[in-house]
């Protein structure tokens, strides 16, 4: 993709044909305000700001496309210039661990909780591959103004953000493990990476049912499984196995469908080449999410951006020590499995079901014939790129809050039954067999 500052003279030509004198001042001048040349990590090419929208489809990593501002979608009232991190409890209420053994790993699941109050619904988020629970922060806080009773459970996954796999013979703490520790652990070989769509599904069930224990509900509140890219993979899949019984009302997949994602596929190892491998420091990080585009809200980067990196303590360079706290390369076995049968089990499970895309492109043929037949709810944010909940928070909480309100079972007032209805009838004229009773203590 052209560079923003060989845009200038192609647009100028076109505008001499078509445009007034006072447009073509109007628009130089515009364009006289725009930096010559956008500045680009030293680690990336210039293939790496093409735009894969199916590329994205697999990867958190997102969608590639140069802005000509820093902050083009930062949120009015923050300060626009800063790419200072922002915390967890800006966003959240409590932080929490689950600690359990399986086979000879030691696992520290890690999630962010908001609870419900007052019979409030409880939104299950589950984040695409390479992100963190974080990345659904900003979306947090829009549906908590939307609807205040409900609760929010972010989670991060394996070998993302603060859950943590270590051997049993050597766990860290278990009380607040850092992302440090747990990247250097896992980039060490010392476990086995699995990262399969059942053993994620399963993490899940365990992280709901873990989090219901220790709030003490006797029974889980209503619940809306959301996820986003390889986590709407994850909580499709819980969704068609019904393992958390009738609580699910319903579930939202954020931009993924099994063919844009099956064929994005085959050129995600060229797309990770091309990104930055490492960073002079954590703001620098956020400004290359915000630059690229890859998140487009300045301040759901400043969110979930500090997850996605650690220092390291020793690093080969140390004038860039920030690294990826996950390696998206060692996935590469268990990409297939996300997605395989997505889309035939995205229409089979139980429950309402939404589809937010960045783009129709993404439908593929059985989800298009799905749709034709009414079979989902499909919503389409085409300003959005591959994160349309980090890029459009508000957006995305009101049609998932809308989402809600339509599958909620508290809120449908059913019809009397027909045998109620002549039962009733019957003992008002004193009538039929209640009747006859009544009639005869007359």
């Amino acid at each position: 993709m052209a560079r923003i500052g060989q845009f200038a003279p192609q647009f100028d030509r076109r505008v001499s044909t078509s445009m007034s004198d006072l447009q073509r001042s109007f628009a130089k001048a515009k364009l006289a305000k725009l930096p010559s040349e956008a500045p680009m990590p030293e680690s990336m090419n210039e293939d790496a700001w093409e735009e894969d929208s199916s590329a994205s489809s697999v990867s958190s990593t997102g969608t590639l496309v140069p802005s000509p501002t820093r902050q083009l979608f930062a949120r009015a009232g923050r300060r626009q210039s800063s790419h200072a991190s922002l915390s967890w409890t800006d966003f959240f209420e409590q932080e929490l661990f689950f600690s359990e053994e399986v086979g000879n790993i030691h696992i520290t699941h890690h999630a962010y909780l908001t609870p419900p109050t007052d019979k409030g619904p409880l939104f299950v988020m589950h984040h695409g591959a390479g992100s963190s629970g974080l990345s659904f922060a900003t979306c947090t806080e829009e549906i908590r103004r939307i609807l205040p009773k409900a609760g929010v459970l972010s989670l991060d996954a394996r070998s993302h953000g603060r859950t943590v796999m270590t051997p049993i013979d050597s766990k860290i703490d278990d009380k607040a493990p850092s992302t440090a520790a747990a990247a250097q652990i896992e980039a060490s070989g010392a476990v086995e990476l699995d990262l399969s769509l059942e053993t994620l599904s399963r993490d899940l069930i365990y992280v709901v049912r873990q989090t219901q224990a220790k709030m003490g509900w006797e029974i889980l509140p209503d619940i809306v499984l959301v996820g986003h890219s390889l986590g709407g993979a994850v909580i499709t899949d819980v969704a068609k196995n019904g393992e958390l019984g009738v609580k699910p009302l319903a579930y939202a997949v954020l931009d993924v469908v099994e063919g844009s994602a099956m064929d994005a596929l085959q050129s995600m190892e060229m797309y990770l080449s091309t990104r930055p491998a490492r960073f002079p420091s954590l703001s620098s990080g956020i400004d290359w999410h915000t630059r690229s585009r890859t998140i487009r809200n300045t301040t759901s980067a400043r969110a979930s951006v500090p997850s996605l990196l650690y220092e390291d303590s020793e690093p080969t360079d140390p004038a860039r020590p920030w690294l990826w706290r996950t390696n998206l390369s060692a996935t590469k076995p268990f990409w297939e499995n996300w997605f395989v049968g997505l889309s035939r089990k995205f229409l089979d499970a139980r429950g309402g079901k939404l589809l937010l895309l960045a783009g129709t492109d993404r439908l593929d043929k059985e989800l298009m014939i799905g749709q034709m037949q009414g079979k989902y709810q499909l919503q389409v944010f085409p300003e959005a790129g591959h994160f349309v909940h980090e890029d459009q928070p508000a957006k995305t909480a009101q049609i998932l809050a809308d989402f809600y309100r339509r599958n909620d079972r508290s809120a449908l007032v059913l019809p009397p039954k027909v045998a109620d209805m002549q039962a009733s009838a019957a003992m008002k004229k004193g009538t039929g067999a209640s009747g006859g009773a009544t009639g005869h203590l007359k």
